[in-house]
């Protein structure tokens, strides 16, 4: 039996090939995907980078996937054919995804039918975690796409007061539904570190999450976070060095988070973590999934990811 998987043939080209179904092996589930999230750090390899070789194996780079088990390696305890999870596998942007047992988090029935790329998600209660945030903070968030939406809406509900920071006015319409107490558009460097002072009385944030993943967003992050605040770097930094004030980060005396989990126990934390909350009602998720693509049309998505048209907030590669 085969299936359709997306290969990366070269900088902003792909293609979709048919190859044969993997088999399980030991300790390993196969999931039929019904859909991936698209992730902002599949765009160096999209774009083309020196640490890059083309062609990808057939669905390198999609690790947000969802489905169902359709097969079970020997082994494997816990899980079974029909079971609808959420799978920690590398190569997602295709039919189907051979997954170790150990990175699998089952979904619940009242998430049937939903979108659920629980990578992503998961990602997001790891940083709210790291970031330590208390009722009453003054928490800044800066870029309101995904990872911010979903900061936004667990830091508001911890009863911080947060300040959204981005450069479309979607986005901070989008961060004022899901909690955020200010706003301010992301255009000027020391108007915002102004209005920043203004809304905390001059004292600046206790917490400062940065979600953007570029050098000017960081500078900004490491103005506004006050004395002994925390400074979160959620954003992926992976097109080159960063220079930082390491001057000022030392006079405030600020912590420094890189809030990025490579430990497979506290990734299935977040993407558990991330279920509860989304089963209970306490994170409505559909605004964030605003563009859907087949997969032979994953370099749109790619592409949408990139340059963010109006309303932009998640690419999601339907499956099924």
């Amino acid at each position: 039996m085969n299936m359709q998987a997306a290969v990366l043939t070269g900088p902003g080209e792909m293609r979709i090939e048919e190859i044969a179904r993997p088999e399980p092996g030991a300790g390993e589930v196969r999931v039929r995907l019904e859909g991936c999230g698209v992730c902002a750090s599949n765009l160096t390899p999209w774009a083309g980078s020196e640490w890059m070789t083309y062609p990808t194996e057939p669905g390198d780079l999609g690790h947000e996937g969802w489905g169902r088990i359709e097969a079970v390696g020997p082994g494997v305890t816990g899980l079974a054919e029909g079971d609808r999870v959420a799978a920690l596998g590398y190569r997602s942007y295709a039919e189907a995804d051979i997954v170790p047992a150990g990175r699998i988090v089952k979904l619940p029935r009242e998430l049937d039918g939903l979108p659920f790329p629980g990578e992503a998600l998961g990602c997001a209660f790891n940083i709210f975690r790291r970031s330590a945030i208390e009722a009453g903070q003054h928490v800044a968030i800066i870029g309101i796409g995904f990872l911010g939406a979903v900061l936004t809406r667990l830091a508001s509900e911890a009863g911080a007061k947060v300040i959204a920071i981005s450069r479309r006015p979607e986005s901070l319409a989008l961060a004022r539904h899901y909690g955020a107490a200010e706003t301010i558009v992301m255009n000027d460097h020391w108007r915002i570190i102004e209005d920043v002072k203004a809304a905390t009385g001059e004292a600046l944030c206790e917490r400062v999450i940065e979600c953007v993943g570029k050098q000017w967003p960081l500078d900004l992050a490491g103005e506004l976070v006050g004395f002994g605040g925390r400074l979160v770097i959620a954003g992926y930094h992976q097109d080159g060095p960063r220079q930082v004030n390491m001057q000022g980060w030392n006079w405030k005396g600020i912590d420094v988070i890189n809030a990025h989990e490579r430990d497979v126990g506290v990734q299935l934390r977040g993407v558990s973590e991330a279920v509860e909350a989304v089963a209970s009602g306490r994170l409505d998720t559909a605004p964030l999934y605003t563009h859907r693509y087949p997969l032979a049309r994953l370099g749109e998505a790619l592409d949408a990811t990139r340059d963010k048209p109006r309303g932009f907030v998640k690419a999601l590669i339907d499956l099924a």
